[in-house]
Parts: structure tokens; sequence; C-alpha cells
């Protein structure tokens, strides 16, 4: 009896957070898989916008940080240059504009430091992204590109990242990949989301 309660409740727990997953689904970077070698594919990402911003710190710290001020940004720390729309009474003014949450969070190695980023919505151009007011963080677009992907779950812990990232750069080596980019390590899932269940990648630009 006691068995079959906790295997309910493990189920019940699982489904809980699979439709926790769903409920907050986000845009993705999008890109089409050309070829795949086991956990390893070779990508074509299409061009995309991103919000940025540099921090000093170790590799499992810089995220952290970086995160507080994106999000800032993406809920409202930003200047729009629209009008908006008519209502009663008529009135004008610049405006903040909350941007939708996308995946991944990208974090990639920048002088000393660590450049992390938030892809932005596909409905968004360079000339309609609302501006940051905050001067750390920037906008940026990042052209269509070609990049190698492994992609791994577990931990994110810089030992496990550089544990993939040696296993994609022997694979490249061997199928003698011209590697043009540094590594970005990609983050798609909450932080509350179980380790065995969280999509980690890094991904490394080739020709």
């Amino acid at each position: 009896m006691t068995f079959k309660k906790n295997g309910v409740l493990i189920l019940t727990t699982a489904l809980a957070l699979l439709i926790t997953e769903q409920l907050i689904a986000v845009e993705e970077a999008a890109y089409t898989v050309i070829r795949q070698d086991g956990d390893i594919e070779i990508r074509e990402y299409d061009a995309a916008i991103v919000a940025e911003t540099v921090v000093d710190g170790e590799f499992e710290d810089a995220g952290n940080g970086a995160f507080r001020k994106l999000f800032k940004y993406i809920d409202g720390d930003n200047q729009s240059q629209g009008k908006i729309a008519m209502t009663a009474p008529v009135s004008q003014e610049k405006r903040s504009e909350k941007i939708a949450m996308t995946s991944p969070v990208g974090q990639q190695k920048s002088g000393k430091g660590w450049a992390v980023s938030f892809m932005m919505p596909a409905s968004y151009t360079m000339d309609t992204i609302p501006q940051p007011t905050d001067p750390a963080v920037v906008i940026r677009q990042v052209p269509a590109h070609r990049a190698a992907v492994i992609r791994y779950s577990g931990f994110w812990s810089e030992e496990k990242y550089r544990e993939h990232l040696e296993e994609l750069k022997i694979w490249i080596d061997a199928e003698k990949q011209e590697v043009i980019g540094q590594p970005v390590w990609a983050r798609y899932n909450a932080p509350f989301t179980p380790w065995f269940m969280r999509r980690n990648e890094i991904l490394i630009p080739v020709m």
C-alpha cells in the first residue's frame, strides 16, 4: 500500500511539473537541424535580436547577476518610442513595455567577464524593439549562422559545462568543422525545473 501511494505521489508530482513547463512555454530561437549525430547537431539559426549585458564573476554566478538586469528590461525597464493606442480620455506619453520571455538564456566569455543574453521575440525588429533605460543592457542583432550544438540535461555547473564542451570540441575536430566563434552556453528552463528535466546546450559557431 505504501509503495502504491508513493508511486501515485511521484506520478502526480511529475505530471504537475510537466504541466508547469507547458504553462510557461516560451518562444524559442528558430533553427533548422541539417545534421544529427547522437546528442550533437549541426543547426542553421535564423537571425535574431538579443538583449545583452556583461558581468564579472565566476561561471556559475554570472548568470544570476545578469538575469536581474535583463529581466528588469523585459519587465518594463525600457523606453518605447510609439504612441499609446487611443483611449478615453485621449493621452500621449512615452511608455514602458513588457516583453515576452523567450529561450534560451545565452552565456559566453567576454574578456574577463561573461556576456549573458535574452533572445527577443521574433515580432520585433531593430527599429521597433524598446530601448533599455539601463546603459548596462544593450540590444544587438545576431546574424543568421551555423552552429555545432551539444544537448545535455543536469545541473548548471561549470564542471558539466566543461565536460560537454570538451566532447563537442573533440567531435568538431574529428569532423573537420571550422570554428568561427566562441562557445555559447544556452539554458532553456526556469531555475525551479528539476535537474533531470533541464535542457542545456553548448553552441559553437562553425562554417
